[in-house]
C-alpha cells in the first residue's frame, strides 16, 4: 500500500484460484408468515397490528443449514448423513416486475499438479520475468505498479503459478488464449503459453515505440523548420533586410508597375485592392482572389509598345525571304505598310486572309509581325460558343480567368474586340477596367467566309489566298520544304537527293491539294525513310525518283487525271469551288426509263409533258434549284433550233454528280446542266477537253461566279485545254499571273447561245 496523500495506492494479488461447479439457488418463494405484533396509539384511540420480518442473521442460520442437508457425498445421490438425496424443488418462475436475486455460485479450489523446480521451468520463469521487465521498461502504463509488485511482493516472483498470471495480465491477448491458460494446470506448459503472449506483446510494444519515434522525429523536423524560419524573418527585419509577406507582395506589385504609363483609372484600382489585400488574412480565399487580380493587371503592358519598323525594303525581304509566289498578298501587304509609315502608325485596320489550307495564310501573318517588328500572339476562335472566352468571367465566378483577348454568340465580342472604333476602351469582364487595344493589329485567317455574320465581315479587309498551281508547288519543295525537312531531320545533301520528275510525279499522284501542307508531310516522310536507311548503314545516297517514289510513300493516291478520258453524250465537265480549292465535277445525264407505251401500229408513242428530272449526289436546295432551272432553259433552247426534237419533253432524265458523298450546293453549275441536257438530248457528245461554270438565269443569261482562279488551276490540273467563263468574270481572269493561263483557251459568255457555239461548233445557230 502507497500512501499519495489525497488517495491511497493499493496493489492486491489474488492469493488463490477457483473453479466454478455449479449454480446456487435463492429461495423465491413467497416468505412464511411471520410473527405479528400489536402498536397501540392511545391517543388516537387505535391499534395496528403488523407483522415482524427476520433478521439477517436468521436468515442466513436458515440457508446454511439448507445447503448443509445438500452437501452431496462422492458418489453423488447421497447426503453426507448417508440419506438419500431428494430431487431439488422445481423454481417458480418470475413473476412479472419481479429481479433475479443475486447469483451465487458454488466453486472449489483449483489445485495444481505438482512440479519440480527443474532447469526447464527455472529457465521459463527468468525468461519471462525479463520479458515483462523489458515491457515494464518500453510500456510506461504498467512501469509503476509492476515494478512495485515485482520489487514489494516477492511471491510473485518467486512462485511459477502467479508468475503466469502476472504475465497473462499484461497481454492483450483474445480471451480464448487467456483462457487456455487458466485451465492448463501442467507448470511448464503455463509458463510457455505465458511467455509467448508475453512476446507478442513485447514485439507490439516495440512497433509502437518504432512508430512513435517516427511520428516525433518528422513533427520535430517541422517544428524546428517552422522556429528556424521564424527566427530567420524575424532577424531580417531587424536588420532591414526583408519585410512582411503583404508588404513585399505590394512593393512586388508596384516594381512591376513602376516602368509602365498606367491609365489613372487603372491606378486607382491597383491601389484599392492593395490596400484592401493588406486586411485580408493570407490564408483566406479573398486573399488569393485579390492577389491573382493584381497579378493580371499588373501584368498588363500599359503603354508599352513595341518599336515599328515600317522599312518597306526590309519588309519585303522578309516576306520574299519566308513565301513564294503571292505577289498579289505581298503587293497588298507592303502598300498597307506604305500607308503606315506615312501616317506614322499601322491603326485602323483589320487584314482578313481567306483561302484553302496549307496555303500559308498563318506564317504570312507571322511574317507581317516580323517585318513590322511587333510582338505575335495567335489564338483560335474556332469552335468557340461562349462570349466569356472573348470577355473572360466576372470574379465572383471560382476560377476566373480574363478573356482571350488577354490570354452567347462570341461574334459581337469579337466585332467589340476588332473594330478600331470600339476597342480604344475594351473591358473585360475579368478585368473590370477599360483596355485600350486600338494599337492592335489585328489579323485574322479563314478557309470559308459564308460563316462570318456580315457585320464583322464589314470591317475587315478580305484579302484572297488561292491555292497554288504545279510549278509553284515545285518552286516551293525545292526552295522551302526539301531544306526545312532536312534540317528537321538532320540529313545532308551527301545523304539525299529529289529529282524534279519526282517531285512532279509525288505532286501529281499523292499532292492535288490546293495546298502545300500534304506535299510538306510527304517530303517529311521521303527524307525520314532515308534518315532510317543512313543510320542502319544500309544506304549512304538514295536518290528519289520516279521509279523508287511507290517504295517510299506506297501506292500513288491519284491514278488518273480525270473521270473520263472522252466524255460521252450527256456528260460534261464543271468546275467548282471548295474549301480545299478548285476541283473538276462532272454532271452526268441518262434516261430513267427505257420502255416506252406503244401506239396501235406497235410503234413507241411519245407523249410530250409526260416528261420528269431525278437528281442525286448529295445536292443542296440551292444547286437542286439550279438544276430545274437549267431543265426549263435546255427544253426552250432546244425548241428553238430543234423544233421536232422532244426528248427533253417526254423522257425521264436522271441527273448525277459523282462522288456522292460529297455535298454539293451553289448555282454555279447551272450552264454545265444545261449543256449536258442537250447532248443527252440530241445523243452528240461535246467538244473534248472543254470545262465550263457560270450560273444560268431563267431566260439564258450567264451570270458571274466565284473561285475564278481556283476553278481555273483545277481546270489546267486536269488537262484541260479550253475554258468557258461568264463574260463578268473577264477581269478576275485577267488578273491572274501568266503561268496560270498560259495553254488555256479561255471564252466569256453573256448569254447560253455563246456557250452552245462553243462546245457544238458543227452546228451554228
Amino acid at each position: 500500500m502507497q500512501d499519495l496523500g489525497d488517495r491511497l495506492r493499493l496493489v492486491a494479488t489474488a492469493h488463490r484460484r477457483i473453479k466454478i461447479v455449479g449454480q446456487l439457488y435463492e429461495d423465491l418463494d413467497a416468505p412464511a408468515a411471520g410473527k405479528e405484533m400489536t402498536i397501540k396509539y392511545p391517543y388516537f384511540n387505535t391499534q395496528i397490528a403488523v407483522s415482524v420480518d427476520e433478521p439477517d442473521a436468521e436468515k442466513r442460520r436458515r440457508k446454511h443449514k439448507l445447503r448443509s442437508k445438500q452437501m452431496r457425498n462422492s458418489n453423488n445421490d447421497h447426503t453426507t448423513d448417508g440419506t438419500p438425496l431428494e430431487e431439488a424443488p422445481k423454481r417458480r418462475l418470475l413473476k412479472e416486475g419481479e429481479q433475479q436475486p443475486l447469483l451465487m455460485v458454488e466453486v472449489e479450489n483449483v489445485k495444481h499438479e505438482s512440479f519440480k523446480n527443474t532447469e526447464e521451468v527455472k529457465a521459463l520463469t527468468q525468461e519471462v520475468i525479463k520479458t515483462i521487465r523489458d515491457i515494464i521498461t518500453m510500456n510506461p502504463l504498467y512501469r509503476e505498479s509492476l515494478q512495485q509488485m515485482l520489487h514489494q511482493n516477492q511471491r510473485v516472483v518467486d512462485n511459477p503459478v502467479y508468475l503466469c498470471d502476472l504475465g497473462a495480465s499484461l497481454s492483450a491477448a483474445e480471451p480464448a488464449e487467456l483462457q487456455e491458460i487458466l485451465e492448463e494446470m501442467d507448470i511448464p506448459k503455463r509458463l510457455m503459453l505465458s511467455l509467448s503472449l508475453l512476446k507478442k506483446e513485447l514485439e507490439l510494444s516495440k512497433l509502437q515505440a518504432k512508430i512513435g519515434r517516427e511520428v516525433e522525429e518528422k513533427v520535430k523536423q517541422q517544428h524546428r523548420k517552422y522556429i528556424l524560419q521564424e527566427q530567420l524573418k524575424v532577424i531580417k527585419k531587424e536588420l532591414g533586410i526583408e519585410k512582411d509577406d503583404k508588404d513585399a507582395i505590394g512593393e512586388k506589385y508596384r516594381e512591376r508597375i513602376k516602368e509602365k504609363v498606367v491609365p489613372k483609372a487603372v491606378a486607382d484600382v491597383i491601389e484599392e485592392e492593395l490596400t484592401k489585400l493588406n486586411f485580408l488574412e493570407s490564408h483566406s480565399s479573398e486573399f488569393n482572389v485579390t492577389r491573382n487580380y493584381l497579378d493580371w493587371l499588373t501584368t498588363l503592358p500599359w503603354g508599352v509598345m513595341s518599336e515599328e519598323n515600317l522599312d518597306i525594303d526590309q519588309a519585303s525581304k522578309i516576306l520574299d525571304e519566308d513565301h513564294y509566289g503571292m505577289d498579289d498578298i505581298k503587293k497588298r501587304i507592303l502598300e498597307f505598310i506604305a500607308v503606315s509609315q506615312l501616317k506614322g502608325t499601322t491603326q485602323g485596320k483589320i487584314l482578313c486572309f481567306y483561302g484553302p489550307p496549307g496555303v500559308g495564310k498563318t506564317s504570312i501573318a507571322r511574317s507581317i509581325a516580323k517585318a513590322l517588328n511587333r510582338e505575335y500572339f495567335r489564338f483560335s476562335v474556332g469552335g468557340m460558343t461562349d462570349v466569356a472566352e472573348i470577355k473572360g468571367h466576372r470574379r465572383t465566378y471560382v476560377g476566373a480567368m480574363p478573356g482571350k483577348g488577354y490570354q452567347g454568340d462570341p461574334s459581337s465580342a469579337l466585332l467589340e474586340l476588332l473594330d478600331p472604333e470600339q476597342n480604344v476602351n475594351f473591358l473585360d469582364h475579368y478585368l473590370d477596367v477599360p483596355v485600350d487595344l486600338s494599337k492592335v493589329l489585328f489579323i485574322c485567317t479563314a478557309n470559308v467566309i459564308d460563316t462570318i455574320p456580315e457585320p464583322l465581315r464589314d470591317r475587315m479587309e478580305m484579302i484572297d489566298m488561292s491555292g497554288y498551281v504545279a510549278e509553284e508547288k515545285l518552286a516551293i519543295a525545292k526552295q522551302y520544304l526539301i531544306p526545312q525537312a532536312k534540317r528537321d531531320s538532320g540529313v545532308e545533301d551527301k545523304h539525299i537527293s529529289i529529282t524534279d520528275d519526282a517531285l512532279h510525279a509525288l505532286i501529281k499522284s499523292y499532292c492535288r491539294e490546293s495546298g502545300v501542307r500534304n506535299l510538306q508531310k510527304q517530303i517529311e516522310k521521303i527524307v525520314r525513310k532515308v534518315a532510317f536507311k543512313v543510320v542502319r548503314k544500309e544506304a549512304d545516297f538514295t536518290e528519289v525518283s520516279c521509279t523508287n517514289l511507290s517504295d517510299l510513300l506506297g501506292k500513288p493516291i491519284f491514278t488518273q487525271d480525270r473521270m473520263y478520258e472522252s466524255t460521252p453524250p450527256g456528260v460534261v465537265m464543271g468546275l467548282a469551288w471548295t474549301a480545299m480549292g478548285g476541283s473538276a465535277l462532272y454532271i452526268e445525264t441518262a434516261k430513267r426509263k427505257l420502255l416506252q407505251p406503244m401506239d396501235t401500229n406497235g410503234d413507241a408513242k411519245q407523249a410530250p409533258g409526260d416528261g420528269s428530272l431525278e437528281l442525286t449526289g448529295h445536292l443542296g436546295d440551292v444547286m437542286k434549284e439550279s438544276a430545274r432551272i437549267s431543265l426549263t432553259v435546255a427544253r426552250n433552247f432546244i425548241s428553238q433550233i430543234e423544233p421536232s426534237n422532244n426528248f427533253l419533253e417526254s423522257s425521264h432524265i436522271h441527273l448525277h454528280v459523282p462522288e456522292g458523298a460529297t455535298p454539293k450546293d451553289g448555282p454555279s453549275a447551272g450552264v454545265t446542266i444545261v449543256t449536258a441536257l442537250l447532248s443527252l438530248a440530241r445523243g452528240q457528245p461535246i467538244r473534248q477537253n472543254v470545262a465550263m461554270t457560270g450560273e444560268v438565269s431563267l431566260m439564258g443569261k450567264v451570270l458571274p461566279v466565284g473561285g475564278i482562279k481556283e476553278k481555273t488551276i483545277a481546270a489546267k490540273r486536269s488537262g484541260v485545254t479550253c475554258i468557258i467563263l461568264p463574260e463578268e468574270n473577264k477581269k478576275d481572269f485577267t488578273d491572274l499571273p501568266k503561268f496560270i493561263t498560259e495553254g488555256l483557251e479561255v471564252h466569256f459568255a453573256s448569254t447560253y447561245a455563246d456557250v452552245y457555239r462553243i462546245v457544238f461548233p458543227e452546228n451554228q445557230m
